[in-house]
């Protein structure tokens, strides 16, 4: 008789991954607020929350990632992310410069509000670098190829 065995990898490593996943996504939502008084920022930070979201399908499978985070949430992240880039750099060519730092002049060392729409724009690309590249590896797994190995 065969034992239907559960999607995702060994207890060990589902045990592992309960305990890590927070700590990384707290990570990378440090890494994006902190980006403009420290090396990091959008880019850096979207990729390290992406990759917890990536982390929970490995070790538990995809339909645990996906009521996670869904394909429709992630698209509307996604297009969250590119509006808010966008506004945010509308709002200083309307103020008579493109992508001006309109609130204040430049970042101080560890004050965290110091540079204006610097971290704004942190978040904008943090929500369209992390559901973009989640989406991609969604797509990988959902449409895997299926031809036979030789």
């Amino acid at each position: 008789m065969k034992n239907k065995q559960e999607p995702g990898m060994t207890l060990i490593v589902k045990t592992i991954t309960r305990l890590t996943v927070g700590l990384i996504l707290l990570y990378g939502i440090y890494i994006v607020l902190h980006g403009h008084i420290s090396p990091g920022g959008g880019f850096a930070g979207g990729v390290i929350i992406a990759l917890s979201f990536i982390h929970l399908m490995l070790a538990f499978g995809k339909d645990v990632a996906l009521k996670k985070l869904s394909q429709p949430v992630a698209s509307f992240f996604e297009s969250i992310g590119a509006l808010m880039f966008l506004s945010i750099a509308l709002l200083g060519l309307f103020g008579g410069y493109f992508f001006f730092n309109f609130f204040v002049n430049k970042g101080e060392p560890f004050s965290l509000f110091s540079a204006g729409t610097i971290p704004l724009s942190n978040i904008a690309i943090c929500f369209k670098v992390g559901a973009g590249l989640f989406a991609i590896f969604m797509a990988l797994v959902l449409f895997k190829g299926t031809g036979k190995d030789k």
